[in-house]
């Protein structure tokens, strides 16, 4: 990746930039050495950044390491920004296009938010994603959470349809695709510049980032640069900062460190209101509204389905009919791995972990909680309630139902937690 122009007789770039990986982390030595062009001239080595900030950084995050090794080759380092004595620059920018398009916004909406239906507990959530619409807050990022079906990327379209302000908007799929093309094709700082030239990052679903080291790696320092530069920032999870799995503490404290909003599902008020804007009869909303789990894609499925019902068949929708279409979703024909697909949401924790092999104290605590559920609310055997939880043999839930027993003496939140889940079951 790094271009040589004119290279010493006795010492060569790629001996130096052999040394530079050596000594500097591999995230960091592929995300900003990489992708310098390198320069070598009689005693002196010119890394060429594309641009100031990234100049910048590297002198002050990598300058003494990279002068030091330069030293051993009896070299001068020089980290600069334009090229020097008439060198062509590498072609290091050539597809930016394909990045600034994602810099486009949807036609602005000032009465964004009155297409989200919003309950008491989410009150203060959509509160703070109106604040920082406006660009009129005093926290340095919101972290929306919840699970899914909740309405977080709803609130993510709000936001882009209130504000005035130029705003990057990104899933987290698409930033590690963006990031690892940007590698492959050397186009790392037309990257960086697209997601630092706005007033406002938004990155829906962190978790994507989840295992992706240099990628992480790159968001953490993209956040400290949008924050130092007084920018807004909106990113969404599907758990609170400090639960989310696979990221250490130090990238859960940063999450953690502005503002950090919980948003929970549809309840009953709120599924009525979205069966009946979507144009169904409202006392089949009613009764729907009460027999389906609380989840805004389900809502939204089911209103698709009836509209099509409808114009398909030319015929009104109700209660007996929507009964008969709706059979699969309705609460009645709940099965139980719906159910602990449904706890695992409530509790954050995916379902892969619940019916895989982790001890992880938060993991173990939630299968628990979610075998006592089932003993409590359906007529599962209790190698029913073993296999449906991963597979675990009949000893294994017997275990377990004892240990939430001894747990309800002194653990006064933990019946009010089984309850919770209890109702989901329901």
């Amino acid at each position: 990746m790094i271009q040589a122009i004119a290279i010493n007789k006795t010492v060569n770039v790629e001996s130096v930039m052999g040394a530079f990986a050596s000594k500097i982390d591999p995230a960091g030595f592929t995300a900003w050495i990489a992708p310098l062009q390198a320069n070598l001239y009689e005693n002196r080595l010119d890394l060429v950044a594309q641009n100031q900030f990234t100049a910048d950084y590297i002198a002050r995050e990598y300058g003494n390491t990279l002068k030091n090794i330069a030293a051993d080759f009896s070299l001068d380092l020089n980290i600069c920004v334009r090229p020097i004595n008439n060198v062509v620059q590498s072609a290091n920018d050539n597809v930016v296009c394909e990045f600034v398009k994602t810099q486009k916004q949807s036609v602005k909406n000032k009465n964004g938010f009155d297409t989200f239906v919003c309950s008491d507990e989410n009150m203060f959530a959509v509160a703070a994603c109106k604040k920082i619409a406006l660009s009129d807050t005093s926290f340095s990022q919101l972290f929306i959470y919840g699970p899914s079906g909740c309405g977080k990327s709803m609130l993510l379209d709000c936001i882009c349809n209130a504000t005035e302000k130029n705003v990057v908007r990104m899933s987290g799929g698409q930033f590690v695709a963006d990031f690892t093309r940007a590698l492959r094709d050397r186009t790392i700082f037309s990257f960086k510049d697209m997601c630092r030239n706005c007033d406002m990052f938004i990155l829906d679903d962190v978790c994507a980032l989840v295992g992706k080291h240099a990628t992480t790696e790159e968001f953490l320092q993209l956040v400290m640069d949008l924050r130092a530069a007084g920018k807004n920032i909106v990113l969404t999870a599907n758990c609170a900062p400090n639960a989310l799995n696979g990221f250490d503490r130090r990238i859960q404290s940063l999450f953690a460190s502005g503002l950090a909003v919980d948003v929970v599902a549809p309840n009953a008020y709120v599924r009525r209101l979205m069966l009946i804007r979507g144009g169904v009869d409202m006392a089949v909303a009613d009764e729907l509204a009460k027999q389906i789990n609380g989840d805004g894609h389900l809502v939204n499925g089911i209103i698709n389905k009836i509209k099509t019902y409808t114009e398909l068949m030319g015929e009104k929708v109700n209660m007996d009919v929507a009964s008969r279409l709706l059979a699969d979703v309705l609460n009645k024909s709940k099965t139980p791995l719906m159910m602990v697909k449904s706890m695992c949401e409530k509790m954050g924790v995916s379902f892969e972990e619940i019916s895989g092999n982790s001890r992880a104290r938060r993991v173990v605590r939630a299968r628990q909680v979610m075998m006592a559920a089932l003993k409590s609310s359906t007529n599962l055997s209790l190698t029913e309630i073993g296999n449906v939880c991963g597979g675990r043999d009949h000893a294994t839930v017997v275990y377990a139902l004892s240990q939430i027993e001894k747990q309800k003496m002194s653990d006064l939140m933990l019946n009010a937690e089984i309850e919770d889940m209890v109702k989901i079951c329901k």
